[in-house]
């Protein structure tokens, strides 16, 4: 496990704590391994009937650190982050989230895969994988055209500009914007209401959700990660990474 994953199970609601706020709950390879681990024992206990993952009110996820990234990409399908991906795309049990400030990339992502979002006005999300030289990753390309249109999806994935909860409301993956005070307990109330249903009807009624797309989620994950890998190593990623590590803005230019 990580220290800055905090774990608690109550009430049969399994809560998730990203908690690295000194680095802006940026994730790293452990970081992606010990929520797996967590979401796979919380899917695992028979006791356990809803999970909740969130951060702080001022910073949700920031995304991957860049720098753990860079100095440890993932090689195959099977590395921590894939895994992830993967696991939070397969959940029977619900999954609910509460969300403040920072939610970038991946911070962004897995919300497609919760079922219900509970964001405060703070709330800033971003989708930077085009700006940063990569591609997509979570099945957001497919997730996202299907929750918001085309043309929203294309605004938030193509530019990779934040954008504010009203938005992220808009284009139909946050459920309910929430007043920054009440935010958490206002999403671990949710939890607890999905416990107390039948668990069995929960769960099938997920299922039943989401079955005629699940098969497509997972092959667009693997199409998604086999681009960014490759992305990962070209120029334009190159710059783009350099020029975020000094504090500049890339130049694009030279590319066709």
């Amino acid at each position: 496990m990580s220290a800055n994953v905090v774990v608690e199970t109550r009430d049969r609601v399994t809560r998730i704590e990203i908690a690295r706020i000194d680095k802006k709950n940026a994730l790293t390879l452990e970081m992606y391994g010990a929520i797996g681990v967590a979401l796979s024992a919380a899917e695992a206990d028979p006791q356990v009937r809803a999970m909740l993952i969130h951060g702080k009110p001022d910073c949700f996820c920031s995304g991957n650190d860049l720098k753990d990234f860079l100095e440890r990409p993932p090689h195959g399908e099977r590395s921590s982050t894939f895994d992830f991906l993967h696991l939070i795309a397969d959940l029977k049990k619900p999954l609910v989230a509460a969300v403040g400030g920072a939610a970038v990339g991946i911070g962004t992502t897995m919300l497609l895969h919760c079922d219900l979002v509970y964001a405060a006005p703070n709330a800033r999300f971003q989708l930077p994988f085009v700006p940063l030289g990569l591609v997509p990753e979570a099945g957001s390309s497919l997730l996202l055209p299907a929750i918001a249109g085309y043309q929203r999806a294309a605004e938030l994935l193509l530019l990779g500009q934040p954008f504010g909860a009203d938005k992220g409301f808009a284009a139909g993956f946050v459920t309910e914007i929430v007043p920054e005070a009440d935010l958490l307990e206002r999403a671990r109330g949710a939890a607890l209401a999905l416990a107390a249903l039948p668990p069995a009807s929960v769960r099938l009624t997920k299922q039943l959700m989401k079955s005629h797309h699940a098969r497509a989620v997972g092959e667009q994950i693997e199409q998604e990660g086999r681009a960014f890998r490759e992305r990962l190593g070209s120029p334009e990623a190159k710059e783009a990474m350099t020029a975020f590590f000094e504090k500049r803005k890339p130049d694009f230019s030279k590319f066709s």
